[in-house]
């Protein structure tokens, strides 16, 4: 965010405005704790915010401050068209492009408010009148607090606000483990430990609070867990059957993927999960070093991401979108 579109951030913001706050379908920690970090900010200051988010988010995150005032589009249609008609003013975290939010795009896209945008993807679409993107960042809550710290908000975060950025700073690095982690993160998480966030707390509230059946689903994935040594590639599968057997919630195959990326010799990694009530299969793709994984999702399975970490989906059926993964995979070696 350069300096012409730091005071334009600071002269939208000056004046008490309605402001929906517009996390990316299926929001995870990143997701919640920047929209809900800012909602609490916004409020501090005298405007209306409202976190509008696509779909519902995991039961995992629902201790995070201010998490029942979030709306969910889905539920309450009407009631968020509403308030996006109004709003003054759109915050765009941790996307950035409109088809993230599936069924809001066009009511997004739609609207004449002006967009503030802050994101950690690759390729930003012009849409945002200030655009604060940086793919070297690894979460957008690390990237909201250099965002409050540009328009002059930083002092007015308090505990709140610092266990939200805190948990999305968490989720995004892998527990500081990932790649993107860098010593201005750490720094990040130290300060907004000084201001409140109580890490200790954080921590067990994220991981450890998982139910039984999402335990057992877990094995379930790992009994899946399908090795090509010799291409450095692992992948995992869930079917529907397996997903309902097993009582699935949102959320409950968040991080299993990753598993696939911790066996010794594997670079690259994927999970299909199958939902046929939306009759596609969702794709999370991981990797280590400089396999670039948002170039292969966006390549083959219409999505995309970080260098590392990616996202894609298939309406193929989920041995089809199985098979057409390995017989790529083996066609690049």
């Amino acid at each position: 965010m350069n300096e012409q579109e730091t005071r334009l951030a600071k002269e939208l913001l000056s004046t008490p405005k309605m402001v929906a706050i517009i996390p990316h379908k299926s929001p995870d920690g990143d997701a919640m704790g920047s929209t809900l970090a800012l909602y609490h900010m916004l409020k501090k200051k005298g405007h209306e915010p409202l976190v509008i988010a696509p779909n519902d988010f995991p039961p995992s995150l629902a201790w995070l401050p201010g998490s029942e005032a979030v709306m969910i589009f889905e539920r309450e249609r009407d009631a968020a068209l509403d308030f996006i008609a109004s709003a003054q003013l759109i915050f765009a975290l941790d996307f950035n492009a409109l088809h993230r939010t599936g069924d809001m795009e066009q009511p997004l896209a739609h609207s004449g408010a002006p967009f503030i945008m802050i994101d950690h993807h690759q390729e930003p679409a012009d849409f945002a009148k200030v655009t604060f993107s940086d793919t070297s960042i690894g979460s957008t809550c690390e990237m909201l607090y250099y965002f409050f710290e540009k328009t002059g908000l930083a002092g007015q975060i308090d505990k709140t606000i610092a266990t939200c950025l805190y948990t999305g700073i968490v989720t995004d690095t892998g527990s500081f483990r990932f790649a993107s982690t860098t010593a201005a993160t750490h720094r990040v998480a130290a300060e907004l430990i000084t201001l409140g966030a109580d890490n200790a707390s954080v921590h067990p509230a994220l991981f450890d609070n998982n139910s039984y059946e999402s335990l057992q689903l877990l094995g379930c994935a790992l009994k899946n867990l399908v090795v090509m040594p010799e291409y450095s590639t692992s992948f995992i599968t869930l079917s529907q059957q397996e997903l309902d057997e097993h009582h699935y919630v949102k959320g409950d195959t968040e991080g299993i993927v990753n598993y696939g990326l911790s066996i010794k010799g594997i670079n690259f990694t994927a999970i299909f999960i199958e939902h046929t009530d939306e009759n596609i299969v969702k794709i999370s793709f991981r990797s280590k070093g400089d396999v670039d994984v948002n170039k292969f999702a966006r390549r083959h399975f219409n999505g995309g991401g970080h260098i590392n970490a990616a996202g894609g989906k298939s309406q193929l059926t989920l041995t089809e979108t199985v098979e057409k993964f390995v017989s790529i995979v083996k066609g690049q070696k």
